[in-house]
């Protein structure tokens, strides 16, 4: 091990390496930034050398847009982010802009994020998160670079902490290519705050060629838990009811995956509101289902955690109890590919003992996503487990959408949807819950996410399985194409129903005479929202926790309601909304944060009035 500078590492690269260096960097959060633009700047003013870069998910903060978006965001992002040091190469990938000799292939990306760089869609690498190590090696790996923690009670270690997921997967492939004389290089950069997370995650330190210790230590990326909406409520309360006492659990991040954990933390902490909740949401019809597959009750066993992503929620589940279920006798109870969250999430890990940290195993992404290789102990370990993902869209025949708009562009990536997915068919007990907002809005517009056909899928229909909107419960499972299409009916907004039913008769895939259950034909907002309203406690806004103010918060809904209810470029529209605002009085916070509270000019009196329509709106 060669300890050395960024500038120092680079040279070192630079000389000890081919022309064509073939760099794989984390997904996530363990990109070495520092060293990676350090590096990039050097290959980039050397047109006689090549630099490939394989990852995943490079995190950026987000565009500031401009208006009103930019007025709130640009504060925000200024505290929570801080001196975060953005990746050089992210910046040019999104304008389309990078050198003609450095190439940046991804499996997965920030989703939404570079839908509109043509250079970053045709660059994409549609791979499943568990062939990544294999698809990437085979491309002539020579470079493995990412950020490690290092501690003082293993002084002679270092953690893959956040990031062993591929890594680990890499190493063998890489020894096997050494011993035939090739050069590979492993480098890792040293972070402070990076929560040092011992057992599988961690190598000696003779296993890095290169580390770089000696760098200005900015903030760790951190992902701000968003609001969870009445829908995305509903939505985490049906998929609560599917999970068993004793079982395995795997969620995503985001504001569904909060829910799903807001749900299950009721379920055990306020049982009898949980119950009576979940009256009013009438899960009469998935009884028998929920009886057979989940439950109600309190868990007096707990759950495992078995998850790529090692998210925010599974640690609160931990720390409630509800996570409980050790794995092994090593009393692992949750295994993960890889971790990600807000700042909160990363503090909490780095003040636990050490020894309680071990209960969070972090691990390689083919001992996750697959059950091949230890598949006694995997069997044993993920029994009942509940695989929950989500879609953005789903077809009325049960093709599920996550990864990819139907015109080719990819949002995301499929990452470890499939296996995960193809997991809860193989394994003895075990679902694959699709989660699915059944409506959204934009501009005003609202559209059905069912639809009769969608020009792309990502599960595909014969990989069906259990599928959960805000309003109910559709087990796929074995079932008739009619049968299929009746179920998701069930759960769809009534607002689309008719148009749906009358599509799926004219392709002769429902009897003529087929009417819906007049028990469905009440999915409407408006319901829920009334419900919520009863049982505010277990409808809270923010979970799992906030980075927002007060003043924030209030003005996220305002914003997120002008964005659903108006086309922003509209003048007309825009004028209207601004007419039936109401005065400033009761706002002098909100409109202080945004620097609206003494308007100057018609460009900012027009803003004014538009924030104070939204905020009145959303109160």
């Amino acid at each position: 091990m060669h300890l050395c500078s960024i500038d120092q590492a680079v040279e070192q690269v630079l000389s000890r390496l081919p022309a064509h260096i073939h760099m794989g960097l984390p997904l996530g959060l363990g990109k070495p930034n520092a060293f990676v633009n350090a590096l990039y700047a050097r290959v980039r003013d050397l047109p006689e050398r090549r630099l490939t870069i394989y990852t995943a998910l490079s995190l950026g903060r987000p565009p500031l847009g401009d208006g009103l978006q930019r007025r709130f965001l640009e504060p925000f992002i200024e505290r929570v982010f801080a001196d975060y040091q953005e990746l050089t190469y992210l910046a040019d990938l999104r304008n389309d802009q990078l050198p003609p000799n450095i190439r940046v292939e991804q499996f997965f990306m920030q989703p939404g994020g570079l839908l509109h760089s043509d250079c970053a869609q045709q660059e994409y690498v549609s791979s499943n998160y568990s062939h990544a190590a294999r698809d990437i090696n085979a491309k002539g790996l020579n470079l493995i670079a990412q950020l490690v923690a290092a501690t003082p009670e293993r002084p002679v270690h270092l953690s893959l902490a956040c990031n062993p997921d591929i890594t680990l997967d890499l190493l063998p492939m890489i020894a096997k290519r050494r011993e035939a004389g090739e050069t590979i290089l492993m480098l890792g950069q040293v972070h402070a705050e990076l929560p040092y997370m011992p057992g599988d995650s961690e190598l000696g330190m003779e296993a890095f060629d290169l580390l770089i210790d000696q760098v200005e230590q900015r903030r760790l990326f951190s992902t701000p838990n968003m609001p969870v909406t009445t829908q995305d409520h509903c939505i985490g309360l049906h998929a609560s009811t599917l999970v068993r006492d004793g079982g395995t659990l795997q969620i995503g991040i985001g504001a569904m995956g909060d829910a799903v954990a807001a749900a299950l933390l009721a379920r055990q902490g306020d049982n009898s509101g949980y119950r009576a909740l979940m009256g009013e949401l009438d899960v009469g019809p998935w009884q028998t289902l929920i009886e057979r597959e989940g439950g109600l009750d309190a868990f007096g066993q707990g759950l495992y955690g078995c998850s790529e992503m090692f998210v925010n929620g599974l640690l609160a589940l931990a720390e409630a109890g509800v996570v409980r279920r050790p794995a092994d006798e090593q009393g692992v109870l949750v295994h993960g590919g890889f971790f990600l969250g807000p700042q909160a999430f990363y503090q909490r890990l780095r003040e636990m003992p050490l020894e309680q940290r071990a209960q969070f195993a972090m691990t390689r992404i083919s001992f996750i996503n697959e059950l091949y290789g230890q598949e006694e102990l995997k069997r044993r370990q993920r029994r009942d487990a509940r695989f929950i993902n989500t879609v953005f869209t789903m077809t009325l025949l049960g093709a599920g959408v996550a990864d990819q708009l139907e015109d080719g562009r990819v949002l995301s990536g499929v990452g470890g949807q499939y296996n995960f997915v193809a997991q809860g068919h193989a394994l003895e007990g075990g679902r694959s819950i699709l989660l699915l907002r059944s409506w959204r809005e934009a501009a005003g517009e609202v559209s059905s996410n069912l639809l009769w056909a969608y020009g792309h899928c990502t599960i595909p229909r014969h990989l069906r399985d259990i599928v959960v909107t805000e309003y109910g419960i559709a087990d796929l499972r074995g079932q008739t194409d009619s049968e299929v299409i009746a179920r998701l009916l069930a759960i769809s907004d009534s607002r689309f129903q008719g148009d749906l039913i009358e599509q799926a008769k004219q392709a002769g895939k429902l009897a003529k005479d087929f009417q819906l259950d007049a028990r469905f034909t009440d999915n409407t907002p408006e319901r829920l929202e009334q419900i919520r309203a009863r049982h505010s406690r277990l409808f809270p806004e923010y979970p799992l926790g906030t980075d927002f103010t007060a003043e924030e918060r209030d003005l996220l809904r305002a914003l997120s309601w002008l964005k659903s209810k108006f086309r922003l470029s509209e003048v007309l529209e825009l004028g209207k909304a601004a007419l039936d605002a109401p005065g400033p009085e009761g706002y002098a916070a909100q409109l202080a944060r945004m620097q609206l509270d003494e308007p100057r000019g018609l460009k900012e009196e027009l803003y004014q009035r538009l924030l104070l329509a939204g905020l009145a709106a959303t109160r």
